[in-house]
């Protein structure tokens, strides 16, 4: 049960972690109602799995980055993606400075989850008349950097959906909007992700990171983040984010009765 436990969780990280739904409330919930929790190295093991999945999916856009930065409009994304993740990675250092914590109660989870949910029906309106661009400008920037420094500190966020809508409300057409705050997700990601493999192998949590579990639901996070990743592309050609707004909305209710009828 432990492993197909592993493997569950695995899955729920890779499906939700890119989808604007909060993996960190899907996760919490999960475990509530299989009676477990992981360690912080077993955590951070599903996490590296999403970033591996979307690394595959952008590897194309990645190796320009890094190789063709004598184009001006490549060099200009290089130099935006840059400040976002400097910009993001500062502000995360200020509020972890400050104590903030994600809690481990689905109750704030369940109400930051329908809160989202609003503010996706109020930015698709917002939206909906407006002119699009596929290149993120410095407002962008700085407005992506916000979303995701939110999704840290309050819990049900989700630091995805987030950035996408940030980007969405600036201008950003939705393949540019998801392009953008997935790109610069890599390197935020992949640093604490490092930080927490420290922090876990300060802790003596070392042969939980290998440990034949934890590679199982990384496998899994993998596979399922990178079919997410796919689909979502797919889907946001011709389709608005509205269905996510109305799956935040239903499980944020279902949430709260659980709360309310002692189930979690």
């Amino acid at each position: 049960m432990e492993f197909i436990n592993a493997v569950i969780l695995g899955i729920v990280e890779g499906v939700t972690e890119f989808l604007p739904i909060s993996s960190t409330g899907h996760l919490l919930i999960t475990e509530h109602l299989m009676h477990v929790h992981k360690s912080d190295a077993f955590n951070v093991v599903i996490q590296v799995g999403p970033i591996l999945a979307v690394m595959l999916v952008f590897w194309k856009d990645i190796l320009k980055l890094l190789t063709d930065l004598r184009s001006k409009r490549t060099r200009d994304e290089f130099i935006k993606l840059t400040a976002c993740f400097v910009l993001t990675g500062i502000a995360g250092l200020i509020a972890k400075k400050l104590g903030f914590k994600l809690p481990e109660t689905v109750f704030p989870i369940a109400v930051a989850t329908i809160v989202g949910g609003g503010v996706i029906f109020w930015a698709e309106w917002r939206i909906n008349k407006k002119t699009f661009r596929d290149a993120a400008t410095w407002s962008v920037v700085i407005a992506v950097a916000a979303g995701q420094l939110l999704a840290a500190v309050f819990p049900g966020t989700s630091r995805s959906g987030a950035a996408v809508i940030a980007g969405l409300l600036l201008g950003l057409s939705r393949p540019g909007a998801v392009r953008f705050a997935f790109l610069v997700g890599i390197p935020t990601m992949i640093a604490a992700g490092v930080l927490q493999i420290k922090e876990a192998i300060s802790a003596g949590q070392a042969a939980e990171l290998m440990a034949p579990q934890a590679i199982a639901a990384f496998t899994a996070a993998t596979a399922t983040a990178w079919l997410t990743v796919v689909w979502l592309l797919r889907f946001i050609q011709r389709r608005t984010f509205i269905p996510f707004a109305w799956y935040r909305l239903a499980l944020g209710a279902v949430m709260i009765a659980l709360v309310v009828t002692g189930t979690i």
